[in-house]
């Protein structure tokens, strides 16, 4: 297995973001992996997912206004309409199983509970064309995180109430997550910058990316470091949250293919995609090794992944198919 060349730590003033040189792409061989995919009951854009408690699998569909749910068990599918114009971008599944998702059409926070299919909106305060776009579960399990994409904020839902506060940020805001310690980070794919919220402080800071970089996706390890994808150079990003500094920054193999979805699984691995390519890239930090896993499927176009622990899930929202990796 080749060995990725490890890029010095890097500070956060520093550009991170110049071309990457020919030859620079890391090398990942290729590794069979036990792939299974399904298509969705009908061809779908099937944007994100999130696993349920009970092991089934959430699917925001945006162009259809449905939410979908996959039985992995019966390998069946139920859907639900979503009130009109929703157009579900994001999904997630909170610790009592209901089932929350970001209404980018017009500018809600949706709740489904599905053991009776009743539906609720809660409109955010900054209005219909403020563009909710990713959620994020907070680490009380009560509150929900959320960014703006069109409406420059970033927001908060209490679960229990449905009340909802908003931050003003900048950078067209899109993938988010939660550290450790509490605080709210997400990407500024529009500034190169990711932002970090201090909600007992109510403070905000940021942590420059370098110019060109687009950050797109983040996600928390178990050891508390934060992985990031940067769209704009092919890059993947280690995050050390506690020192708020880049610690690490990896380039991915196919040079810049669109860096996209991240996710870290519970031992750590850390799984990423380039959405012009039909694969996953599975990145071992301990060992600084990258593998490549072929997709089943062509015209894939990842944008989220999520794990229910030591799988790995992806949507494919441009064949509309949904698979995981054993």
């Amino acid at each position: 297995m080749a060995m990725l060349r490890k890029i010095a730590a890097l500070a956060a003033c520093l550009c991170l973001a110049t071309p990457a040189a020919a030859g620079d792409a890391a090398q990942a061989p290729v590794v069979p992996a036990r792939v299974s995919e399904w298509p969705l009951p009908r061809p779908m854009f099937a944007r994100s997912s999130a696993v349920s408690p009970d092991g089934s699998v959430y699917i925001a569909v945006p162009n259809e206004n449905k939410l979908v749910r996959f039985d992995p068990k019966t390998q069946g599918f139920k859907d639900w309409d979503l009130p009109g114009g929703h157009q579900p971008n994001s999904v997630i599944v909170d610790p009592k199983g209901m089932v929350w998702t970001t209404g980018y059409g017009n500018g809600t926070i949706g709740k489904l509970k599905p053991s009776t299919g009743a539906i609720a909106e809660f409109s955010v305060p900054s209005g219909s064309n403020s563009g909710p776009h990713t959620l994020a579960l907070g680490n009380d399990g009560e509150t929900l995180w959320f960014t703006m994409q069109t409406g420059n904020r970033i927001g908060s839902v209490d679960i229990l109430t449905g009340r909802i506060a908003e931050y003003e940020t900048s950078g067209n805001p899109s993938g988010i997550t939660v550290d450790r310690a509490g605080n709210i980070w997400w990407c500024r794919s529009g500034d190169d910058k990711l932002g970090r919220l201090d909600p007992r402080a109510g403070k905000i800071t940021e942590l420059d990316m370098g110019r060109g970089s687009r950050p797109r996706r983040i996600a928390t390890a178990p050891d508390g470091m934060l992985w990031v994808t940067l769209f704009g150079n092919g890059r993947l990003v280690k995050v050390d949250p506690v020192a708020n500094r880049v610690a690490d920054v990896y380039p991915l193999p196919g040079g810049n293919a669109g860096a996209y979805a991240v996710a870290v699984d519970d031992t750590g691995i850390v799984w990423v995609n380039q959405i012009k390519l039909d694969s996953l890239i599975r990145f071992d930090p301990s060992n600084i090794t990258m593998q490549t896993i072929k997709l089943s499927s062509s015209n894939t176009g990842i944008r989220k992944l999520t794990t229910d622990g030591s799988r790995v899930w992806y949507t494919g929202s441009h064949n509309g198919r949904i698979g995981v990796i054993d």
